[in-house]
């Protein structure tokens, strides 16, 4: 990915607060010697500082490639939106460049992969703690007699350990105040899909 000084995240506090904020994303795994990686979306519960946990079905075709070589890219992206030729013009509307605007998160990291009922039974606590707080659900028990007993062994976990990131904020940071001003002003007034998170970080970023 190419990332413009003006583009990067200014520090780990910038790129980790955004990803605290999202909770889905792609998996993928490249295994070794293989044509073409797998790649799964994913929900996924992130500690706001190098983990993310998540578990996939036990018939997913990314199981052999993970245990072939237990390392993984994790990507998210969001706040996106197009940006007209017109409204990008500095000059003659008519030739304009169209451009788009996002924020990305790219992940590099080893996997362990997690089997033990137990263990899975704590990872899945973890995501629904993070997706539903103030949920009615039990705690997931590997217990013999508990009703989830029966379910763990048709999925396993994924604990992700961060050791690398490359993060985006693509909002217009090489253009002029007066540019991304007249840009702003635009994403207001069509108010579409994306556009007033895409306003955000290009006032936040300004």
């Amino acid at each position: 990915m190419l990332i413009h000084p003006w583009d990067a995240s200014a520090s780990d506090l910038e790129w980790r607060e955004w990803l605290s904020s999202r909770d889905f994303g792609q998996l993928i795994a490249g295994g070794r010697g293989r044509d073409l990686p797998v790649v799964t979306p994913a929900h996924f519960a992130f500690d706001g500082d190098r983990t993310i946990v998540t578990h996939l079905a036990r018939p997913n075709p990314i199981w052999p490639l993970l245990e072939e070589h237990p390392r993984a890219l994790v990507t998210v992206i969001g706040d996106y939106t197009y940006i007209r030729a017109d409204w990008n013009a500095t000059a003659d509307p008519a030739y304009g460049v169209p451009t788009s605007y996002y924020a990305t998160v790219q992940l590099e990291g080893d996997v362990r992969l997690v089997d033990d009922p137990e263990e899975k039974a704590e990872l899945l606590d973890r995501q629904l703690r993070h997706f539903e707080p103030d949920g009615a659900r039990a705690p997931v028990s590997a217990a013999r007699d508990a009703p989830d007993r029966r379910l763990l062994p048709g999925i396993r976990g994924i604990e992700f350990t961060i050791t690398g990131v490359r993060a985006k904020f693509k909002f217009g940071g090489n253009r002029s105040a007066e540019d991304r001003e007249r840009i702003g002003a635009r994403l207001a007034e069509r108010g579409g899909p994306l556009d007033e998170e895409a306003l955000a970080q290009l006032r936040r970023r300004g």
